[in-house]
């Protein structure tokens, strides 16, 4: 059975104490930041347009998705885009239950509707306990760049990606 979900708005206080509260998984600090973190990192990074949602199965908060929704042109040396899946947290109670693959899934359902979106970007690096292997199996490929220390990678929006099964 494939997990589905919905992405909501951080709309109030309550929404953001929510998805302060996911947890990563133990050892998943090297490749993803603490909760507190990605807010301040949309604080400080305006200019990459940054959409952040929390992630539900029905009324059970599951994870906190957040992408770069539309970077204007020119694009800043330092950024990547237009379109960037910045930040993906399935908590760790929920993860290996295809809430990572849902999310992505609905991130792309949303940006079929926006401008420009043929490609969603990503990075991470590799190496032990990485996503790296969930993005390619998803459906990104490698594209050879490196920057901020992390491969960047892409998944073709113009066809369906997303593996059978």
């Amino acid at each position: 059975m494939t997990a589905t979900v919905q992405l909501r708005d951080i709309a109030t206080d309550d929404d953001r104490r929510a998805v302060l509260a996911l947890r990563r998984a133990p050892g998943q600090e090297r490749y993803l930041g603490s909760m507190a973190s990605h807010f301040e990192d949309a604080v400080q990074d305006p200019q990459a347009k940054p959409r952040m949602w929390s992630v539900h199965d029905g009324d059970q908060l599951v994870g906190f998705t957040m992408i770069a929704d539309g970077i204007d042109e020119p694009i800043d040396e330092d950024l990547v885009g237009p379109y960037f899946l910045w930040r993906l947290l399935i908590d760790e109670r929920f993860q290996g239950r295809g809430y990572g693959a849902a999310t992505i899934d609905a991130v792309v359902d949303y940006l079929r509707s926006r401008p420009g979106a043929d490609v969603l970007y990503t990075s991470c690096a590799a190496g032990e306990g990485s996503p790296q292997g969930f993005y390619l199996r998803y459906g990104f490929v490698l594209v050879g760049e490196v920057k901020w220390g992390e491969d960047i990678l892409a998944l073709d929006l113009r066809r369906d990606q997303r593996p059978a099964g």
